[in-house]
Formats: C-alpha cells, structure tokens, sequence
C-alpha cells in the first residue's frame, strides 16, 4: 500500500466516531496493540527530543530483495512511549511511514494528521512531540537516503 491510501485508511477508520473521547479512545487502543519496544532499545540514544513524555523510536534500513540494478530498501520503525495516547499517535505514524522508501517517506504529505482532527485536539506539548516525530523520521530517511 501507499503511503496515501494508508492515510485514506486511517481518515476511514476515524470518521466512524465523532466524539473525540472515542477517537482518544481508538488511538489508545492503537498504541496498545504496538508490538512493545525491547527494553535494550530504551536508551538516551533512541529518545526524541521534544517530547513531553517520553518516546524512544529505532529505525532499521532493510534491503529489499529483488531488481538489484537499483538499490531499494525500506526503512523499518519500531517505538514506544510512556503515555498512552502519545503510544497511539506514534503507532498511526509507524503504520504510515514504515516499510517504505526513504525517499517515500522524505516526499510524504502527511495529511491525515489534519483529516482526523488529530492536530486541533491535541495539547500544544502534545503537537510539539507529534512534529518532533515526524521530524525524527524524516532525519532517519534523510541519513538512510545518504548512505544509498
């Protein structure tokens, strides 16, 4: 899938509630059913600054195999945080950017954060540690990008 029509997807998922109780309620539920970061991933390393609670992501660069006149891989993101919406904001921005291109991911219009009112609901701190995500993402596809 695309990174859009993943948006589309999310926009879909969350245009069935209209309380905004409901979509905490959903992004909670979200966060909960990421995988759990091992704790050897928990480090000052891995934090991303700008986050009130505390959110560690790791990115890995995997080859994929296949048509080898090109180099084409994909970065792969795991994370975590201590709060239990942040969890879930940060599991929706896995669910969009991971298992993509980093150029995918560097050219990306991430409107969904718009579309579900995420962005209007959320505490200024809150959307300070949302941009701070998506800004450590896109530093990770900018590094993996480089290597290429």
């Amino acid at each position: 899938m695309t990174i859009n029509e993943i948006q589309d997807e999310i926009i879909e998922e969350f245009s069935g509630f209209d309380d905004w109780m409901d979509k905490y309620q959903l992004l909670i539920d979200l966060g909960n059913e990421q995988e759990p970061l091992e704790e050897k991933y928990k480090t000052e390393q891995n934090l991303i600054d700008g986050c009130q609670s505390r959110v560690w992501l790791v990115a890995d660069y995997v080859e994929e195999s296949g048509d080898r006149s090109q180099e084409s891989g994909v970065i792969h993101f795991r994370a975590e945080s201590d709060a239990l919406i942040v969890k879930g904001i940060v599991a929706l921005l896995i669910r969009v950017l991971s298992d993509h291109t980093p150029q995918e991911i560097l050219d990306a219009d991430l409107y969904f954060i718009e579309e579900i009112g995420l962005k209007e609901h959320l505490s200024p701190t809150r959307s300070n540690g949302l941009v701070a995500m998506v800004k450590q993402m896109r530093v990770y596809a900018l590094a993996f990008s480089a290597k290429q």
